[in-house]
Formats: structure tokens, sequence, C-alpha cells
């Protein structure tokens, strides 16, 4: 039996990486998908190429996760289109540009903290509303292992992963008693577009030195695919005794 059958998922950032795995997953399992993301052209060709074999279980959103407008048009979508939602995954994010503190300037922080922390927390503020009156739902995080330890971005990416564990935790203990569970994944380095736009060798000696240092110790790279399969046990009945939780997913980088 599939592990999410009827269930009716929001998924952000879904048109590319591990949105995009977590999509695919979901639906092998079942699931009825939202897939939100600001390219209308990615969305587009998953549901009309890539994830074509799935008709009338996919349905698309453009939207914008530091616009409070469109997160609710989002979640009204899905409502509107499936009469119901079940689990949200928070997976759109940003990077920073690997900038310490003393070097961060007030537009790199308000973007990294409006897409990575403030657009999840108004996504879940909705859904949690919906969830108390179903007295069931799901949410899952996508943090990263930048949210455990301090030097695996720049101060504003590290704050916002920070920031989303806590109220991953936050919440998930609030409303235990209400049939709610919240849960993150930490994922450790996984090759996706979000760096697709920088370039990596113009950061400077002290950034390569104290932040990129640590990469050394990494012993592998992670896909996608590895994410979702979490991803899918943690919005399924199997994870029904996890909550408040942050599963670490980078093939033991964080262990040494």
């Amino acid at each position: 039996m599939a592990e999410l059958n009827n269930k009716v998922a929001i998924i952000t950032g879904a048109a590319s990486g591990i949105g995009k795995a977590i999509a695919s997953s979901f639906l092998q399992e079942g699931s009825n998908v939202l897939v939100a993301d600001q390219s209308k052209e990615r969305l587009t060709r998953m549901a009309t190429v890539e994830m074509a074999s799935y008709p009338g279980r996919i349905l698309t959103c453009v939207a914008d996760m530091t616009k409070e407008d469109e997160i609710e048009l989002m979640i009204s979508q899905a409502l509107n289109q499936f009469g119901k939602v079940d689990i949200l995954v928070n997976n759109a994010g940003i990077m920073d540009h690997f900038e310490p503190v003393a070097e961060l300037n007030n537009l790199r922080w308000e973007q990294v903290i409006k897409v990575n922390l403030e657009g999840p927390m108004k996504a879940m503020r909705s859904v949690c509303r919906i969830f108390l009156q179903q007295k069931s739902g799901t949410i899952v995080n996508i943090a990263s292992v930048g949210g455990l330890f301090g030097t695996r971005a720049g101060a504003a990416y590290t704050a916002s992963k920070h920031g989303l564990i806590g109220l991953t935790k936050n919440t998930g203990y609030y409303y235990a008693k209400d049939g709610i569970r919240c849960n993150a994944i930490a994922p450790g380095a996984v090759p996706t577009n979000i760096l697709e736009d920088f370039d990596m060798e113009r950061l400077p000696e002290k950034t390569k030195e104290r932040i990129m240092g640590g990469t050394q110790t990494n012993p592998r790279f992670g896909a996608p695919e590895e994410i979702a399969a979490v991803a899918v046990f943690l919005a399924s009945d199997k994870s029904s005794f996890v909550n408040g939780s942050v599963v670490t997913v980078d093939g033991g980088w964080t262990a040494y």
C-alpha cells in the first residue's frame, strides 16, 4: 500500500532539486500534490512532461514565499482543488554569499530571513489553523546542517536555518496533543541549483579557510532522492511517534 495514499501535500520550492524529488516521491506514494515555485516554466514542465503520468493529482502554483498573499493563495488553491490539506513541506530556500556578520548588509539579511524563515512560518501558521480543525496534519521543514552548526554557510543562512529548527521544535511540542506533527530534515551537501548563480572561486581567502575548510570532512554528496525518502517517512503514519525532531541526512559529515 502507498505510504501517502489519498493525502494532500503542499511542497514549496518544488520545481527543482530536493523539492522536485519530494514531489515525485509523494506522487509515487499516492499523494495529491500542489507544487509551488517561483519558476512558472519549470512548474509547467513538471506537470505536463516530467510528471504527466499523474493527471489530476498534481497542481502547480507560482508563489513567492516572501509575499503573504501568494502563500495564502497557494494554500487556498490546494483546498479548492483537493478539498483538504494534510501535509506541508517547506522546502523553498535561498543561500547567502557566505558573508560573516561584519560584512553582512541589510538587504541580504532581509532576503534570506524572509525566504528561509518568515515564509515557512506564515505557511505553517495558515496550515496549522486548518490542521486544528481537522485534528490532524504533518509539517516537514527542510532545514540544513547549517541550522545545527555555525560553519556551513554565512551568518544570514545559518541564522535562518537555526530559526527554522527552533520553530519546528516549538510547533511540534505545542500541538502534539492536537494531532499535528512538525519535524525537520537537515540535509548535508546535496547538489542543487541553490548556488547556480554563485562563483565559489570568488570567496575571500578567510572565508575559504574558516567556512569552506570544513567541506574536506564531507564523505560524499547526497542525491535529492535520498532526502525525499526521509520526507516520505516523516510525512507518513510510519513516523507517528516522531515529532519536534530534526533528522540529519548528511552521509556522516557531521559525525566527524
